[in-house]
């Protein structure tokens, strides 16, 4: 299988994506929405680099990953996981199944990572997915990693704004 990262448009609506394989190792193989509806979009925060994350992704002894992620600085968006298959990316099983997990470079304690571009095209990606699966584009179905029944985690953090995330998503 070609390794090499190279613009994909899965679909009218859809930003262009850049193909960065996660390893198999590191999500399962599915056939949503048919094996599993796909019902929410999980934001997340790295807590690294694109650079690192994406080589975490790609690392098989990781156990973890994203459907797609996007560059603070640009927008740029990779998908490692098709939206079919189950990205290992939300800590909570039933939620990886029914989830479409968006991984956004910074840290929740660095608002300046969250720039107009990562926002754009972060909410066209996300817009995009709910207008797939018929997703409610709401707070109730766009949730932070926080937000997953369980989580220890706490990105997107105090500094994400949902309000604006929101609007940008709807428009």
């Amino acid at each position: 299988m070609d390794q090499t990262p190279g613009p994909l448009t899965e679909a009218t609506g859809y930003p262009t994506t850049h193909w960065i394989p996660a390893s198999s190792a590191n999500y399962t193989v599915s056939a949503r929405p048919a094996a599993h509806p796909v019902e929410f979009v999980v934001v997340h925060v790295t807590e690294e680099t694109f650079g690192d994350a994406m080589r975490i992704f790609r690392d098989p002894r990781a156990k973890v990953s994203a459907h797609y992620m996007v560059a603070s600085a640009d927008g740029y968006i990779g998908q490692f996981v098709r939206e079919k298959d189950i990205a290992w990316h939300a800590g909570n099983w039933d939620y990886n199944t029914r989830s479409i997990g968006i991984e956004h470079e910074g840290w929740t304690d660095r608002p300046e990572y969250f720039t107009d571009a990562l926002y754009r095209a972060s909410a066209r990606l996300t817009a995009a997915v709910c207008a797939r699966y018929g997703i409610p584009a709401t707070r109730e179905h766009i949730i932070g990693h926080s937000e997953v029944p369980g989580a220890t985690h706490t990105d997107p953090g105090p500094h994400w704004d949902w309000d604006r995330y929101l609007r940008l998503v709807r428009s």
